[in-house]
């Protein structure tokens, strides 16, 4: 099964039957189907201790949007033409301090509240 994994998307995106597209995509993102049938796996998630996908199928017509980043892969079930649209970027954040106290730290209070100490 041939893949596809692109560094910078086109703004039609054709996949043949058996054809896979894996991507990593930003929050926000969301495809729209203009022809054809897919399968898409969503990013993996955490359930417990346990990772899990969700698979779902989207034909023509359709419009998906992530709710969360990550790797998907879209399968063509059909011949497929799909756009991806990408959410505007918003300005970097201001770079974080480079030296935090401890009590700051999410894992120091994890451990902190762990010891006892």
């Amino acid at each position: 099964m041939p893949t596809t994994t692109p560094l910078h998307l086109p703004d039609t995106v054709a996949l043949q039957p058996g054809e896979a597209l894996r991507i990593a995509l930003d929050p926000a993102t969301w495809l729209q189907m203009l022809e054809g049938r897919a399968q898409l796996v969503s990013p993996p998630s955490w359930f417990g201790d346990t990772v899990f996908t969700v698979k779902s199928v989207l034909a023509e017509g359709d419009v998906h949007r992530l709710g969360r980043g990550g790797w998907i892969e879209l399968l063509a079930l059909s011949p497929v033409r799909l756009r991806v649209h990408a959410p505007h970027q918003a300005p970097a954040p201001a770079p974080a301090p480079a030296v935090r106290s401890a009590e700051a730290r999410p894992v120091m209070r994890l451990v902190r509240l762990l010891t006892g100490a």
